[in-house]
C-alpha cells in the first residue's frame, strides 16, 4: 500500500517520437448522455484530451451529440436516434466500436455511463455492450448501477470501476461511508479480487486495487464537489488506458492528474471552480512533470 505521488506522471508522460501520428497515442470512445444529460460525455472528451489522447469520439443519444457538436470543434459526436440508449442501438455501438479498433490499431478504450441515466432498457444495453467487447474501459456512473446486476461480466477484462461511495454499496451490498480508511481499503481490495477487477472508491482519500496492489490518492479539494469532476476523471482514465496503460496504474496516475488539476484551479478561482476549470489545468500539472 502506498501513496501516489507526481512521480507517478513520469511513468505515462515520456517524449514523443517526432514520427508520430494519429492513434499513437489512443482513442477514447465515450458512451453517454440522454434525453436530459448532455455535459458528462463532453466532459469525459475534453478531459481525455488535454491528458494527450490523440482522438475521441462521443456516443450519445441525439439531443445530447448534437449539443455536444455544438460545444467545440475539437469534439466528435455521433448521434443515436431517440431520446436515450436502448436496445435497439446495440449493433450500431459494436459497430462503432469495431471501426475504431481497427482505425486505431488497437490503441483504443471506452468510457461508459455519464448521463446516461437509469432505463431499464438503458441499463440492459450497457450490460449487454459490456459482456461483447474485450477492450480496456472505465465503467462510471448510471454504468456502474448496470454492471452491478451482471458482475460476472467483468471477469477477465480490463476494466475500471470508479464508484463514489453510494455507488460501491449498489456495487457490492456493502456500506463504507462510516467506516475508517483501513477498514475501506480492506473492502476495496476484498471486492476487487472477488470481481477480478479494478476499483477507484472515490472520497477524500481515493482507495485503488486490483486485489493485490493497493495505492492511496490524497490530491484533490472539497471543491471538487462540484458537478462534472468524476466525468473529468473518467476521462483522463480513458486516455491512459487507450494508451495502453495497465488499469491500475492508468487510474492511479489519472486520480492524481485530476485532483492535482482541481487544487490549482482552487488556487486560482476559489469555490467558484467549475468542471471545465479542472480542464484547462490538466496541461499545467503535466507541464510541472516535464
Amino acid at each position: 500500500m502506498k501513496y501516489i505521488n507526481r512521480t507517478i506522471l513520469k511513468k505515462i508522460y515520456k517524449s514523443r517520437p517526432k514520427d508520430s501520428h494519429k492513434y499513437d497515442f489512443g482513442y477514447v470512445l465515450i458512451i453517454g448522455g440522454s434525453q436530459l444529460y448532455s455535459g458528462s460525455p463532453a466532459l469525459a472528451a475534453m478531459a481525455a484530451m488535454r491528458a494527450g489522447v490523440d482522438l475521441t469520439l462521443i456516443i450519445a443519444p441525439e439531443r445530447a451529440a448534437n449539443i455536444i457538436a455544438s460545444f467545440s470543434p475539437d469534439l466528435i459526436s455521433f448521434p443515436l436516434q431517440g431520446h436515450d440508449l436502448g436496445l435497439s442501438h446495440l449493433q450500431d455501438l459494436i459497430l462503432l466500436t469495431k471501426t475504431a479498433q481497427d482505425v486505431s490499431h488497437g490503441k483504443i478504450a471506452i468510457v461508459i455511463g455519464g448521463g446516461l441515466g437509469r432505463d431499464e432498457g438503458t441499463q440492459e444495453t450497457v450490460r449487454k455492450y459490456l459482456s461483447k467487447i474485450n477492450i480496456p474501459a472505465v465503467i462510471d456512473a448510471d454504468a456502474i448501477w448496470a454492471i452491478s446486476k451482471k458482475r460476472e461480466t467483468l471477469r477477465g477484462k480490463r476494466f475500471i470501476l470508479t464508484p463514489h461511495s453510494y455507488e460501491f454499496f449498489v456495487l457490492s451490498g456493502e456500506r463504507v461511508s462510516n467506516l475508517s480508511l483501513k477498514g475501506k481499503i480492506g473492502r476495496v481490495q476484498n471486492l476487487a479480487k472477488k470481481l477480478e477487477t479494478t476499483i477507484l472508491l472515490k472520497g477524500n482519500i481515493d482507495i485503488i486495487s486490483n486485489g493485490k496492489e493497493i495505492f492511496l490518492n490524497k490530491t484533490g479539494c472539497p471543491e471538487m464537489s462540484v458537478g462534472g469532476t468524476g466525468d473529468t476523471l473518467a476521462g483522463i482514465c480513458g486516455c491512459f488506458l487507450s494508451q495502453g496503460i495497465k488499469p491500475i496504474l492508468a487510474v492511479s496516475a489519472a486520480t492524481y492528474l485530476n485532483g492535482k488539476a482541481g487544487e490549482l484551479a482552487k488556487k486560482d478561482l476559489g469555490t467558484g471552480l467549475l468542471a471545465t476549470d479542472v480542464i484547462k489545468y490538466i496541461p499545467r500539472v503535466i507541464k510541472f512533470t516535464q
